[in-house]
Formats: structure tokens, sequence, C-alpha cells
């Protein structure tokens, strides 16, 4: 069984295949299909983006496809960036942009409204079908008042898991996916990719739901 990973970030890659390691699929990646078009992630919600990216890939490739979202609300923000959270600083932004920004505007916010979660959605999209799975990460925490940590990616330097008392950048790959939003959404997909090779298997096609 093939999956496509429908991503360009190699951040993004590298987490999916630590928890999706070990299962009984040849796992391909964007940079394997380099005339793929580019998907516009222009939906209102991390769900919309999610599924685009898979069914849209689904359909290129002919292959089952995953893709993912990472939005993240912050209370004393309404809920701000939510899904725009990559392109908070503006397009082009970069991690640090992004950090920067959110730090400025949280700047003199007291300890008891820095509140903020991270939802990630995770979509896989059967090319035979077009059937739409989904499956939903979520980590509650708080905005630090400064970045720490040289791991993770993204918002990991400022967003600290309070049981921990870290943020997310100061933790291993392992230790991280274990708790986050992005690590528990895939171990959905995880069992759910299981049980899907299970029907296959007992269907004797290749191309079985």
């Amino acid at each position: 069984m093939e999956l496509v990973l429908a991503t360009g970030n190699r951040n993004k890659v590298r987490e999916m295949k630590a928890v999706l390691r070990d299962l009984a699929v040849t796992i391909r990646t964007l940079d394997e299909f380099p005339s793929a078009p580019a998907v516009v992630e222009d939906g209102e919600t991390c769900r919309a983006n999610a599924g685009k990216k898979a069914v849209e890939m689904a359909r290129w490739t002919g292959l089952l496809t995953l893709a993912d979202d990472t939005g993240l609300e912050v209370e004393a923000l309404g809920g701000r960036p939510g899904a725009w959270a990559a392109r908070y600083a503006g397009d082009g932004a970069t991690y640090a942009d992004n950090c920067r920004k959110l730090l400025e505007e949280l700047k003199g916010v007291p300890a008891a409204r820095r509140g903020a979660r991270f939802v990630t959605v995770v979509a896989i999209a059967d090319p035979r079908d077009g059937v739409v799975e989904f499956m939903e990460g979520v980590l509650h925490g708080r905005i630090a008042e400064a970045c720490a940590g040289g791991g993770g990616f993204g918002y990991d330097p400022v967003f600290v898991v309070p049981s921990l008392g870290r943020t997310l950048a100061e933790l291993s790959l392992d230790r991280k996916n274990a708790i986050s939003h992005r690590g528990r959404a895939l171990g959905r997909a995880r069992a759910w990719l299981q049980r899907y090779h299970a029907r296959m298997n007992l269907s004797g096609r290749g191309a079985a739901r």
C-alpha cells in the first residue's frame, strides 16, 4: 500500500514519518512528484484546507493521500491567528516572523490570559471513491513571553505545555509527537490506516476500502 504525504514542509514530513513508521505502507512525499500542482490553501478552517489538499493530490497521484493543516487559537486575541497561523505575519513570513508578531501582540498580557490551543486536522483521501476521512488533535497550553528551545518549528518555541513547564521546541521529536496536536491527529490516522490495510487484505483487492 502506498501513501502520499501532501505537504512540502519537511518538518511536517519528519514528524509524520516518525508517527507512521512501522506501518505496512510505502510512504511517498511530494519530492517524488515534482510536477504536482500547488494547492492553494484558501479555506476558512483547518478542516477545509486539509481536505482540499488531500483530495486534490489524491486525484493527481491516483494514490491514497494524507494531508494536514494546523491552526493556533490564542485566547487574548479572540482565537487569532487560527487557520491563518502560517501567514500571520504576511505572505512569505518565516517562523521567526510569526513568533515575533505573536509576542508583540501579547506584550503586557498577563499569564492568566495567554492561554492558547493548537488544533491539527488530518485528512486522508481515497482516489478510488473520493471519500475523505478526518482526524483531529488538540493541545492546550499558553504562549510564553519569549522564545525558548531549538527544536520543532512554527510556533513551537513560544508554545508552553503547562504540565511540562517547557515549550514544544524544548522537547525531543518522540516526546513532542507523544503529546502534540499533530501527534494526536496522526495517531488516529495511523489507527485508521491499519484498519484500511486490514480491509484491503481481506478483500484481496489493492484498491478496496
